[in-house]
């Protein structure tokens, strides 16, 4: 299937995290088509009852490609123009799906074996997919992960810590909140002293950033609010647990602090003739690897599109990752014959 046809198909797949059933099925009925023709092993990794990865290998798998299936909300079908495909998920990461299986078709064509391709579940949301993924490893030596970079060599990205800030109070009528405990102040006091607190630089990666990403709570506006809770974002360029001491000493026991979910920053090789950059999001390597091998990071399309309702992916700028995707796999199945010679 043309990589602009499979973007379109899979991006009409509604796949929001814990509902990549679809896209599951879909990627491992083709891929053991294309398997059954050329000698490969696929099969699905487990992650819950309703949620599997794909993973499919062509020989002994030294280099092994790998993306996410599912993506943010809201679901945006797919639609194109002569120089965009558009749609959630265009180019985070449903493009860079078709790209990698068109290179894989590429490289079996070629008679290029020993390397795999890996789809995983839940990268949006808590990286289940890959957790479930790094308990199984093959034995690869270097995994390409597929993200948005604008076709460059990521040299680094940021880590995440996320978190739950949750208040506690006491209802009571608004005419009277003597008698009650706000929730919400509290809630906004202690958001107030995090966004005041100082947060570290790396001459790399760049700073520290925090986002405060909902904010819920309260039954009425006449009713003072026994609870409340708020949803934190931090991009980390350093340790992340500095950044969790600084933000429960800024806090100091006000409400209660939940951390959802850490991965560190990461730092990274480039390959011969391939430009780079640093981005400041947060991927599945950091779980991944090492188990899945030395991490590359690379994709085609902005991130600064992905996320937002105009999503979309240049159609030249897929073709050429197809390409490029194979590019690497050759360079580096080249390394590891040259490192065993």
């Amino acid at each position: 299937m043309h990589p602009f046809e499979m973007t379109r198909v899979l991006i009409d797949m509604e796949s929001i995290t814990e509902n990549e059933k679809q896209v599951g099925e879909y990627l491992l009925h083709y891929l053991s088509r294309l398997g059954a023709g050329s000698d490969g092993k696929v099969e699905a990794m487990t992650v819950t009852p309703e949620r599997f990865n794909v993973y499919a290998e062509w020989g002994r798998p030294i280099v092994v490609l790998s993306t996410h299936m599912d993506t943010v909300p809201p679901f945006v079908e797919s639609r194109e123009d002569d120089e965009h495909i558009y749609g959630r998920g265009a180019c985070d990461a449903k493009g860079i799906i078709a790209a990698m299986i068109a290179a894989a078709e590429s490289l079996i064509e070629s008679g290029t074996r020993n390397f795999g391709v890996l789809f995983v579940v839940g990268e949006e949301r808590n990286s289940a997919g890959a957790e479930v993924a790094s308990r199984s490893p093959r034995g690869a030596r270097y995994l390409i992960n597929g993200e948005p970079t604008e076709s460059k060599m990521a040299l680094g990205s940021k880590g995440i810590l996320r978190y739950e800030i949750v208040a506690a109070g006491k209802m009571a009528h608004s005419a009277y909140p003597e008698l009650g405990d706000s929730a919400i102040e509290k809630l906004l006091d202690a958001l107030d002293a995090v966004r005041r607190m100082p947060l570290p630089e790396d001459s790399v990666l760049g700073k520290t950033t925090l986002n405060i990403g909902t904010i819920s709570g309260g039954h009425a506006p006449n009713i003072v609010p026994d609870a409340a809770k708020a949803e934190l974002a931090i991009r980390l360029v350093s340790d992340g647990r500095r950044v969790d001491e600084a933000l429960r000493a800024a806090i100091g026991g006000r409400v209660e602090v939940r951390e959802i979910l850490t991965l560190p920053a990461m730092h990274f090789a480039a390959l011969d003739g391939f430009p780079t950059s640093v981005v400041a999001f947060t991927t599945d390597i950091p779980v991944l690897a090492p188990a899945w091998g030395e991490p590359f990071l690379f994709g085609p399309g902005s991130i600064h599109v992905a996320h937002t309702k105009d999503e979309k992916i240049a159609k030249r700028e897929l073709l050429a990752a197809v390409d490029m995707y194979a590019k690497m796999v050759r360079m580096l199945l080249g390394r590891a014959e040259a490192h065993h010679a």
